[in-house]
Formats: structure tokens, C-alpha cells, sequence
């Protein structure tokens, strides 16, 4: 009762012996506190069951004999529960003890008791007490487990619980904080009423208005860092071993789904065995150990990966160096799925924590991407070159009498649609994970497009019934494209570009010059190769002027993505054209070559 103390308080100042009583107090609690901490941590009296049941030599009984280890177990943590129960208890008298100093002043002289204390530099009487408290356990306990192995085994082994015994004291002593500044509010004595400062609330605020680089929760702790770093270290080793097993010295398969549920369960059960409220506990039981183990899965599985010739071949069926890395990819895959519900199942996990295992995560996806890379790239590669031989196709015919192409199709487009079917079904359809690899895969089909409006608006001469046959390629190119994605329509402007160039082969040059897609969807640069088929053969396009291949051409536009560069090359071919009118002395230009010229000034005016 804060009045009852006061009173006693008054009395002492009456006497003249305030300093003196109030330092005896708190002393006596300190000496108090050092008696039990020696007790509860004195091998001895831990041990006394093995004294009355064993006689021997000198030391016996400080040794628990193996049957009744678990005795001596019980014992220990029964008297850690009693010690947080003790300093609880001593803290809180302390507490009390300040507060009420703070708020009671002598009705005659109007002093403030605390200024009485602090004309010795003793007023902050809490922070000196808990400084002293957590400098005895810090030293207490590193004496006691030096001198005893079986102290030192039960702390670093029973690491989580030694923590949630110290978690709980904390929230208690700032429980009490609360607590204590309702009994304030309610006294009844008048020197007592005025509000308590709002930096006083808990224990925490208290220390930090005295020190600000104090933190009273971390001075508490402070004595368990031996212990959670021979924990961490131990949990590490528990881990580490399941996947040490699995990827023996010179091995080159990935583990099996029960040999990855192995590692999988071992992992979640040391997450789930210290899933503590706490920072200290998330950096050492959830952070460190969860970021490490996938690591070193990570390395382990890297090593397996066949990365070889036989990993990038879409000719046959699946070489044994690409099942494998399909064995990886879906392992890694369900690691990760697992840990990321491990980590949503615990009640509480800061966000830095998130992040850490967020960044350790991405590494299995950098993996999984490195894994699969080879096999991208073989069928990149493909289908670029099945692309490119739409150039052996004869697009120059008219029309037939039925006013329709004589194949629904090109040879190319069905070869394309063949070779895309057959390595969905050979190779990828192999993998757990289709999102990570559509992901990666609808890259190929923007690209794939990409190339085949670049070919496309390359072909010269076009005729009416090649047109024709073109544009049912148009409509394929959606078919042979559809089973590397999701939807066709989410490969972005790819897909709008494709849609949009194909009604295009059917205008005019004066309606496509005028059109709103181009210099928006379609690049001026496409437009103005495509134009180039409706010119004479003497007005070369770029590539004939530079007398490359397609493959060179495609190349160079692939090494030039800036559009100013292309526009450049296609003004050179122009300028080329010119040159060649005039050295013959000819009379007039193509039609053609002023709408083009037309074109492409506006071009360029658009981006210099």
C-alpha cells in the first residue's frame, strides 16, 4: 500500500535515518537474492536424493549418478522457477519502493524524499538494484556451470526453457509496472495523488529515462549468451545431419520424398521447440537455425546439379543428368513450401526475421532457375531457329482461284507447334512446380512472338496468297505458343503485338503508316521493315544492303535494342536506295519510298 509505506517513510525521515534505511532495504534484498541464487544453482543440494541412496569417495555426491539424472533435472528447474519467483518478488519491492519516494514529500519542508536519497547519488535506487541483480546471475551462473559439466549440459540443452523462465519474469516485472501505478492512482493520501510521469509506466521506460543506452531486458539475458550459443550450435548439428546423410561424399542424387520428409520434419521440429514470443529466441531457434539448414540444403543440392551437355538437349527423351536436376527443382520446391509453412504456423515472428528467411528462400529459387537454366536456353535456341526457316518458304504466290492459301498453315508453324507440344510433355511436365516454371517458360513464348514478327515483317517478296498463308501463321503462332504459358493474353504486349500487326498485312501503306498501333505497340522500326516487301528489289532492306543472313540480322537486333540504332541502319538502307536511283539517272522514286521516308522522320522525331 503506497500510503503505508509513506508513512513509514515519514517516520524514518522524522528520524533522521532515511538514507540509512532505505540503503539497508535494498541491500538486504540484494544479499537476500545472492543466498538464492547460490541455492538454487548449489550442485549439493541439487543432488541431495543421490546422497541418502549412495556412499563412496569424496565428490560423489556432486555428481548425479545416470538413474537419477532426471531427479536432478526436476530438481534444478524447480528451483530456477523459485529463483524468477524470488527476484520478482525483490524487484517489485524495489519498484514500489522508488515510486513511492518520488511522490512523497515532508508536509513541513516540502522536500521530496528522492532528493533526500539523491544528495548521496543514490536516486535511482531501481536501476542500481537491477544492474547488481543481473551482474550476480551473469557471474553466478558462468561460476556454477564451470564448476559442474551437468549444470553446464542441462542450460545449453535445455536452452528454451532456461529462456522462457527469463521471458516470463520479464513480462511479470512489467506487468507489475502496470499494476503498481493503479495502486497509485487509487491511494487515498493527497501527497500521493498527483499523476505519475509518463515515463514511468513499466520498468523498461523507467531504466531508459536514466540511461539511454541501457536495456534492462538485454542486462537480464546477458547471462544466457554461453548457453544459446552452444544451443544454436547444437540445433545446427541436428540439422545439419539428416542432410549430411542424404548427400554422402561423392554422391550425385538428390534425396528421396522420404528422405526430404526427414529433413523437412527435423527442421519444423526445432522451430516448433522454442516458439517463444522474443526476439533473442526468433534470432537463435527460427532465424539462424531455419536461414543455415536451408543453406546448406542449397550447397549440398548444388552440387548434384548436372550442368553438362546432356542438361541442355531437346532432341530425345530425358537424360539421366536432366532428371536429376528435375529431382533437384522438385526438391527444392517442396523445402521451400515447407518452410514457408513452418514459418506462417508460429504465433509470433518479427519481420526482420521474415526477411532474413525471405533472403535465404531466394537462394532455392536462384537454384531452381540455375537448374532448369541449360534446358531454357536449348529451347530458346530451337525455337528460334524453326522461326527463322520461314525464309525457305516461298510467300511470293498470288491468290488461288479460291481465294484462299493452299495450306491452312506453314511448314515452319507446324514444325514450331510439334516441337513446343513435345518438350511440355517430355521435359516439363516432369516438375512439381508449373507456376515457377511457367514463370520462366512464358519468357520463351514473349520471345518466340517477338521473333516471329521480326521474321515476318523481314519476308520479301509477299504476295497476295503468301499473305494469306501469313496470316493463318498469325492464328497458329497463338496455338503454338498456348502451352508455355497460363493464358496467351497475359504475355503482355507480345501478345497485343501480334494481334495487332496481323490486320496489317492487309492494308494499305498509307492506312499502316496512319495507324494508331504503330509507335505504340509496334515498333516504327518493324513497320518500316515490313514496308520494305512491298518495295521494288532494287530498294534492298537492311540486311540485304549489309549482305547478312537473317540469322546475323536478327542477331544485330538483338545486340541493338535501342530503337534509334535500328532506325539508323534502316535510314542507311534508304539513303542507299537514293544513291542507286540517281547514279542510273532515274526518273522517280518506288511509291513506296515516300511514305517510308515519311515514316520514318516522324520516327526519329519522336525520339531525339
Amino acid at each position: 500500500n503506497p500510503t503505508q509505506v509513506g508513512t513509514a517513510l515519514q517516520v524514518f525521515y522524522n528520524l533522521g535515518s532515511l538514507k540509512e534505511t532505505v540503503s539497508s532495504i535494498v541491500e538486504g534484498y540484494r544479499a537476500s537474492l545472492e543466498d538464492n541464487i547460490n541455492n538454487a544453482l548449489d550442485i549439493k543440494i541439487l543432488t541431495q536424493p543421490s546422497q541418502a541412496t549412495t556412499r563412496g569417495g569424496p565428490g560423489r555426491a556432486t555428481m548425479p549418478t545416470p538413474g537419477n539424472t532426471a531427479a536432478f533435472r526436476a530438481a534444478l528447474w524447480t528451483n530456477m522457477e523459485k529463483l524468477m519467483d524470488q527476484i520478482c518478488a525483490a524487484c517489485g519491492q524495489v519498484q514500489h519502493l522508488q515510486k513511492v519516494l518520488a511522490k512523497k514529500r515532508d508536509p513541513v519542508s516540502h522536500v521530496c524524499f528522492i532528493d533526500e536519497i539523491a544528495k548521496d547519488g543514490q536516486a535511482d535506487i531501481l536501476y542500481a538494484f537491477w544492474n547488481t541483480v543481473t551482474q550476480i546471475l551473469s557471474s553466478e551462473f558462468q561460476k556454477a556451470t564451470n564448476s559442474s559439466t551437468f549444470l553446464k549440459q542441462a542450460f545449453e540443452g535445455e536452452y528454451p526453457k532456461l529462456l522462457r523462465l527469463y521471458n516470463d519474469l520479464w513480462k511479470r516485472l512489467q506487468q507489475y509496472s502496470q499494476n503498481l501505478q493503479g495502486s497509485f492512482c487509487s491511494s487515498g493520501n493527497a501527497d500521493l495523488l498527483s499523476e505519475l510521469h509518463q515515463g514511468e509506466e513499466d520498468m523498461q521506460d523507467i531504466f531508459m529515462q536514466k540511461k539511454q543506452d541501457y536495456d534492462p531486458e538485454k542486462a537480464l539475458k546477458d547471462s544466457l549468451q554461453a548457453y544459446e550459443a552452444a544451443y544454436l550450435s547444437k540445433s545446427l548439428s541436428r540439422l545439419f545431419d539428416p542432410i549430411n546423410l542424404v548427400f554422402p561424399p561423392g554422391g550425385r542424387n538428390p534425396p528421396s520424398n522420404d528422405e526430404l520428409d526427414s529433413i523437412i520434419k527435423t527442421i519444423a521440429r526445432a522451430i516448433s521447440i522454442c516458439d517463444i514470443r522474443d526476439s533473442l529466441s526468433c534470432s537463435v531457434n527460427k532465424t539462424v537455425v531455419l536461414k543455415n539448414t536451408v543453406k546448406m540444403y542449397h550447397l549440398k543440392t548444388s552440387e548434384v546439379l548436372s550442368m553438362q551437355g546432356e542438361a541442355s538437349q531437346v532432341i530425345g527423351p530425358l537424360t539421366e543428368g536432366q532428371r536429376r536436376n528435375v529431382a533437384v527443382v522438385n526438391s527444392l520446391y517442396r523445402l521451400h513450401q515447407s518452410v514457408l509453412k513452418v514459418v506462417s504456423g508460429l504465433t509470433s515472428f518479427p519481420s526482420a526475421a521474415e526477411h532474413s528467411i525471405a533472403v535465404a528462400l531466394e537462394t532455392a529459387h536462384s537454384l531452381m532457375e540455375s537448374a532448369i537454366q541449360p534446358l531454357l536456353n536449348s529451347v530458346g535456341d530451337s525455337i528460334e531457329a524453326i522461326i527463322i526457316t520461314m525464309h525457305q518458304e516461298d510467300f511470293s504466290g498470288s491468290l488461288s482461284n479460291t481465294g484462299k492459301p493452299d495450306v491452312p498453315c506453314s511448314l515452319y508453324m507446324k514444325e514450331l507447334q510439334g516441337f513446343i507440344a513435345r518438350i511440355m510433355n517430355d521435359y516439363f511436365r516432369h516438375f512439381d512446380c508449373m507456376d515457377f516454371i511457367y514463370d520462366n517458360t512464358e519468357a520463351i513464348a514473349q520471345r518466340a512472338i517477338e521473333l516471329f514478327i521480326r521474321n515476318a515483317s523481314l519476308l520479301r517478296p509477299l504476295g497476295e496468297g503468301g499473305k494469306m498463308r501469313l496470316a493463318a501463321d498469325f492464328a497458329q503462332m497463338e496455338l503454338a505458343v498456348a502451352p508455355l504459358c497460363r493464358r496467351v493474353s497475359d504475355l503482355g504486349k507480345p501478345y497485343r503485338l501480334l494481334r495487332s500487326f496481323r490486320p496489317l498485312l492487309f492494308q494499305t501503306s498509307e492506312h499502316i503508316v496512319n495507324s494508331q498501333a504503330v509507335g505504340d505497340v509496334i515498333a516504327y522500326s518493324t513497320i518500316l521493315h515490313f514496308l520494305f516487301s512491298r518495295a521494288p528489289p532494287e530498294l534492298k532492306s537492311p540486311h540485304q544492303r549489309a549482305e547478312w543472313s537473317f540469322a546475323r540480322y536478327s542477331q544485330w537486333l538483338d545486340d541493338h535494342p535501342s530503337e534509334k540504332d535500328r532506325l539508323i541502319f534502316i535510314r542507311g538502307a534508304l539513303e542507299a536506295y537514293v544513291q542507286s536511283v540517281r547514279a542510273r539517272e532515274g526518273k522517280e522514286f518506288a511509291p513506296i519510298y515516300p511514305i517510308m521516308l515519311q515514316l520514318l522522320q516522324k520516327a526519329m522525331s519522336t525520339i531525339q
